[in-house]
């Protein structure tokens, strides 16, 4: 169902088909995940190059940033990911000197993001994406106040068909059996994706093998249920900006409670998108009707000023039309008198 025809329907449907969808919402079960795929980040390996930006960017056709990717000055800067940029890559001053951390989707086993959507807009794909329907959201943005990552953007500048924008894992290359963009231009292997089992693994032999090189944690293994993407460090993850208050309860689990209620509030969201709606159009037709009065009264005064203007004009016109008319006569009048003055000056003179 399209947005708009779903923006229609709510109104009419009312209740009844909002809360069927919101009741389930607290009870959302998105496993078992046994062949998930996923990608593991090793911040020992990353030397901000920000290679793995400039794919992602020209993978999903995104627009050129500020500053070329060749510029590294923008690691001075904390930076997030937003609706342009889906992934970035931050600097970070720690215990064992700079190091570098890629930011983006985790794309979580239990998504926080798909447990609050009421509309179903996201979903965790059995082979490790959480994917994204624009089709069907309604613009709510519960899912940016739900992502514990802060990752989800939303296109405030895009006024007709706006979205929610992120990592997508580039779904659309693994179908073809490509790598992520991501993953395929790291020229320092800093990035592996694989299955999820495997990576864990491959992480765990890692940490094994070189203990004095890395912290024995592997980020996402369990955090919020578990995480498609992950990370290994050699510092705390604390020190290159991440969370680790995060528990390993997935979100489902977090908001059945608070989920509860919602059945309530969506039931009463046509209502209030009708009763908002309403007073928008109300409050627009206002609106209007006063631009209207407005520019009526503008053009009549306009009106009667260019009018009292034209008329003082035209008798200033007709004043100095007058006055050069007198002016005229007279002057005729002294040239027809003029001769005959002369004349009898004349005659007086013979006599």
């Amino acid at each position: 169902m399209l947005r708009r025809t779903f923006l229609g329907l709510l109104g009419a449907a009312g209740a009844s088909v909002a809360l069927p969808v919101s009741a389930k919402a607290g009870g959302k079960s998105f496993g078992p995940h046994p062949d998930t795929l996923g990608v593991l980040f090793d911040a020992t390996r990353c030397i901000g190059c920000r290679k793995c930006e400039l794919a992602c960017n020209e993978v999903n056709e995104l627009p050129a940033p500020d500053k070329k990717f060749d510029d590294l000055s923008v690691l001075d800067t904390k930076r997030r990911t937003d609706e342009k940029t889906l992934t970035v890559v931050n600097k970070y001053e720690s215990s064992k000197g700079s190091v570098f951390r890629k930011m983006q989707c985790n794309h979580c086993l239990e998504p926080a993001c798909a447990s609050a959507c009421f509309v179903k807009a996201f979903k965790k794909e059995h082979n490790g994406p959480v994917s994204y329907d624009a089709s069907v959201c309604v613009g709510c943005r519960y899912c940016m106040v739900a992502c514990p990552f802060e990752i989800p953007a939303y296109e405030y500048d895009e006024p007709l068909t706006p979205r929610v924008m992120k990592c997508t894992m580039c779904a659309p290359r693994l179908a073809e059996g490509k790598l992520p963009g991501c993953v395929e231009r790291c020229p320092k292997e800093a990035l592996t994706f694989g299955l999820r089992k495997d990576l864990i693994k491959i992480a765990r032999a890692r940490i094994t093998t070189y203990p004095d090189r890395y912290v024995d944690h592997i980020y996402g293994e369990t955090e919020m249920g578990g995480t498609s993407w992950m990370y290994i460090s050699g510092v705390p993850f604390s020190e290159i900006g991440m969370r680790e208050d995060l528990g390993t309860k997935s979100a489902p689990e977090l908001t059945a409670g608070a989920l509860a209620a919602v059945p309530i509030v969506v039931g009463m969201w046509p209502v209030l998108l009708g009763g908002i709606y309403a007073v928008s159009k109300r409050k627009d037709k206002i609106a209007n009707d006063e631009r209207v009065a407005a520019v009526k009264d503008a053009l009549t005064r306009a009106g009667e000023e260019a009018e009292k203007k034209l008329h003082d004009e035209l008798s200033k016109a007709d004043v100095a039309n007058q006055r050069r008319i007198e002016v005229e006569v007279k002057k005729a009048v002294e040239e027809a008198l003029a001769p005959k003055e002369e004349e009898a000056e004349t005659n007086e003179e013979e006599s």
